[in-house]
């Protein structure tokens, strides 16, 4: 007996998804000028190449390779930055085989290739991704609709007992719509 039903053929998919992201950074001590939360976001966009494996039925394996634009404001000055990331994603799905409800959750690097302000110490990020939402897999392609929320455990700015803040980490939510194509195994 197995705790988790095997597909009798692995899926294999790839595709491409974009949405909308909200950021800021989390400071600790709080700066000035950075409160409420939502005058503190920086509107941005999102994009990137998707892989899925399916070996079970209800838990697939996802990897990602994203473009992503971040920052946040302070005192109505926009700190922009752009990064490339990594998430590796475990997939737990539920529902029909066509309409399936999923959780997403998984580490994620990042590298920050552009910082507009050119003030960031630290463009090396790591963190946690959480996202929900729901897929539908047609036979033209499977339709996925996300929504995502990254925190980062690497700061901006450096985070040591001697530096300024004791927390300077990135967080986001974000919106994505996206289209993967299922390979099969040729036989």
């Amino acid at each position: 007996m197995q705790a988790q039903p095997r597909l009798n053929k692995p899926e294999f998919y790839i595709g491409a998804h974009g949405g909308v992201t909200a950021s800021t950074v989390l400071f600790q001590p709080a700066q000035t000028g950075m409160s409420p939360i939502t005058n503190a976001c920086v509107l941005g966009g999102n994009g990137g190449f998707v892989f899925r494996y399916a070996g079970h039925k209800f838990c697939h394996f996802q990897m990602e390779l994203n473009y992503e634009h971040r920052g946040w404001k302070q005192s109505g000055t926009a700190y922009n930055l752009h990064y490339i990331e990594l998430p590796i994603l475990m997939n737990i799905n539920f529902g029909s085989p066509i309409c399936r409800w999923f959780l997403n959750f998984g580490p994620q690097i990042g590298y920050c290739v552009k910082d507009e302000s050119h003030t960031i110490t630290h463009p090396f990020d790591w963190g946690l991704a959480a996202g929900t939402g729901f897929y539908v897999d047609t036979k033209a392609g499977l339709y996925q609709l996300e929504i995502r929320y990254d925190f980062s455990f690497g700061g901006v700015y450096g985070t040591t007992v001697t530096d300024k803040y004791t927390m300077a980490s990135p967080m986001d939510l974000s919106i994505n719509l996206a289209y993967m194509w299922h390979f099969k195994k040729k036989k």
